[in-house]
């Protein structure tokens, strides 16, 4: 019988995870459907109990339920519970399970081009959403030197920064400093959604202070380089966007669910064509 997994979120007829799951599904032989379900904030509960007796085995979880959704499952990983955020969801024997794949997604597309070491970088994120906190979370937690938040809402930066600060130095700073201590940090990422499509001529902050030898990352992906990375690249900066994020998140979702490793070229070869590339 088919096996049957999806992703939820409101909205959700942008999400290119289907053609990507379905890629990997099908270069692996499993017998397996991947859908993309519209789940209003209202209706999250019954979504939830809904793919319990369904059997469906398994659910990625987008904007806006990744931490409202973890009030209805059985079991939060500890990565997850420090992240405060689910994006996976596994159903075992009836008990649905929840994982966070979003950090570690993005630790495993920084790592292959950064010449530092985590343990010796100093960290300026941009943003304390949804996406800042599983970066960030997952970052301290591997024991980078330093990491610093920075938000238009510096509340919320200093709430972040304050989580940050049981596994590492971290703090929150105005935008306006952040921009003018840019030569501080090895690796700065842009963790919000200025920049992307169709606000494609918006900048998080200011590149003027930037130094040398930074990698300057957006996890946004669409367009594909940023008018933030493609300023950060004429400075001399190495550049990441969100595409290798988004597969590896994936790729670790698809091995949460079948115990199998994903096949991650098929999986970015698949969504680079979706894209245009």
């Amino acid at each position: 019988m088919k096996q049957v997994y999806g992703v939820i979120g409101d909205p959700i007829s942008h999400s290119l995870s289907p053609v990507m799951q379905e890629a990997a599904f099908k270069y692996c032989h499993l017998d397996a459907a991947y859908h993309a379900f519209h789940v209003p904030k209202q209706y999250l509960e019954q979504a939830v109990q809904g793919m319990r007796g369904l059997g469906v085995k398994g659910l990625n979880v987008t904007l806006p339920h990744k931490v409202e959704i973890m009030n209805f499952l059985d079991e939060i990983d500890p990565l997850a519970e420090k992240i405060g955020a689910v994006n996976t969801i596994v159903q075992e024997d009836g008990k649905l399970v929840g994982y966070n794949t979003d950090g570690e997604g993005y630790m495993q597309s920084l790592q292959p081009i950064s010449e530092k070491t985590i343990a010796s970088s100093r960290v300026l994120i941009i943003g304390a959403g949804g996406a800042a906190k599983g970066v960030a979370i997952t970052m301290a937690s591997y024991g980078v030197k330093e990491l610093v938040i920075t938000n238009r809402t510096l509340s919320k930066a200093e709430s972040l920064a304050q989580d940050c600060g049981k596994y590492t130095s971290s703090a929150a700073m105005p935008i306006g400093m952040a921009q003018a201590k840019l030569t501080e940090f090895d690796i700065i990422i842009n963790t919000t959604s200025i920049g992307m499509t169709p606000d494609i001529d918006t900048m998080p902050l200011s590149l003027e202070m930037l130094g040398k030898n930074v990698i300057v990352s957006d996890l946004i992906y669409t367009p594909f380089q940023t008018r933030f990375l493609l300023e950060a690249e004429k400075k001399g900066a190495k550049i990441l966007n969100g595409l290798d994020m988004f597969v590896n998140q994936g790729a670790l979702s698809f091995k949460y669910w079948t115990g199998q490793e994903a096949p991650r070229e098929i999986m970015k070869d698949v969504v680079m064509k979706e894209l245009g590339g």
